[in-house]
């Protein structure tokens, strides 16, 4: 039972929701200009959330390799560094929730596509494998790409344009309009606004060994960087919301913006630790900004 708790607390669940965001966004929006299966959009949220658990776990097994976390890391002490689970440990983890991301990747692609084989369903099957990389070698491998500053690409990359629209094709088997990059890339900001806040936290004990924006940039300007995060991911979902006529449900999504702007606050006004607060906050607003925004596009569906 110690050994299940353990590997739950490295695999950071409350981290879920931002993965599961981009998905809710992409399915909610095919749903609303398409007839979609249900069983496909559940199969895409676990897959989501296998790849999300994977890129915990190897996060951790990679910074503690690395020499990056330690007794004075600012953020929570998993695992590893608590010595609830081995190295050996870990390292099983990750092969397992490798095996469950493939085995349900592989069952949301024959759900949605009837086959394997079909061109569609051979590059679903490749960018599943990529993300199985990306997941791992954000903090893994001889030159991981978390350590040079990349992780902002990744992040905008993967966490929003790739899972905004994948799971919009995956759902509908086409792209409504090229509109829909915008909501991809304002899932996509919020996202990397995460990651910014997280390494603003930890620049201190990140600076001996891994490269980040917000290292390079300096407490100050990464707080104006978070600032233009937030400000993008906005205007983009409101730019969208004008390009498709929208009528007053789509803007549903605007009841997030206190919770957008008491983020801000914090991000501003606190140092360290202290900024944890401002994780959690972040990754619920902008999963209930993906859920107004489907449900407001679906609306008249009801």
């Amino acid at each position: 039972m110690n050994k299940l708790k353990a590997i739950l607390k490295s695999a950071r669940l409350r981290t879920i929701p931002l993965s599961e965001a981009g998905i809710v966004m992409g399915c909610l929006l095919a749903v609303a200009d398409y007839k979609v299966n249900w069983l496909t959009i559940a199969m895409v949220m676990l897959t989501a959330a296998f790849l999300q658990i994977l890129s915990n776990l190897s996060n951790e097994l990679g910074d503690t390799l690395n020499g990056t976390d330690q007794a004075d890391r600012q953020g929570p002490h998993y695992s590893l560094l608590s010595g609830d689970l081995t190295v050996a440990e870990m390292k099983k983890c990750i092969a397992g929730t490798v095996v469950l991301s493939v085995i349900s990747g592989l069952a949301m692609i024959w759900l949605s596509f009837g086959t394997l084989f079909s061109f569609e369903a051979v590059c679903f099957i490749l960018l599943g494998a990529a993300a199985i990389i990306a997941a791992m070698r954000y903090t893994l491998g001889r030159n991981p790409y978390g350590y040079r500053g990349l992780g902002d690409l990744y992040v905008f990359l993967f966490f929003g344009m790739v899972t905004v629209l994948g799971s919009y094709f995956i759902c509908a088997h086409t792209i409504h309009t090229l509109f829909d990059l915008l909501p991809a890339a304002a899932v996509g900001f919020f996202s990397v606004g995460v990651l910014n806040v997280n390494n603003i936290r930890d620049i201190k004990t990140d600076a001996p060994n891994r490269l980040t924006i917000a290292g390079k940039l300096g407490v100050r300007k990464a707080r104006i960087y978070q600032t233009l995060l937030i400000t993008s991911g906005l205007l983009s979902l409101a730019l969208f919301c004008l390009l498709r006529n929208a009528d007053w449900r789509h803007w549903l999504w605007l009841l997030c913006l206190p919770l957008y702007l008491r983020h801000l606050q914090l991000v501003w006004t606190r140092e360290e630790r202290a900024l944890d607060p401002a994780l959690p906050l972040l990754v619920m607003a902008t999963f209930l900004l993906s859920l107004l925004t489907g449900f407001g596009f679906c609306a008249f569906l009801l």
